[in-house]
């Protein structure tokens, strides 16, 4: 799991990260290449990915991925096979 972080600061994102206990990669794209790339136009946005990169979901907005429903979809998707 990798999380992208559209154009804020370094020590901005490192304070998030740290007040809530983020415990996924988080990266920066300072120049925004990733929101172009992928055409985002609000944020929270989630692109669920397969292993074999297949685009798999999508949401917007923000969703509760550590309550039970979130928790049984991720779980679900580690589960396919290939």
């Amino acid at each position: 799991m990798l999380a992208i972080n559209l154009a804020e600061k370094r020590d901005v994102v490192a304070a998030f990260v740290k007040s809530r206990g983020v415990t996924t990669t988080v990266l920066l794209d300072a120049n925004k290449e990733a929101e172009k790339s992928y055409q985002i136009a609000y944020t929270p946005t989630v692109f669920l990915v397969d292993r074999q990169g297949k685009l798999v979901g999508k949401a917007i907005g923000e969703r509760q991925w550590m309550g039970e429903q979130g928790k049984a979809l991720l779980l679900r998707l580690l589960a396919r096979k290939p």
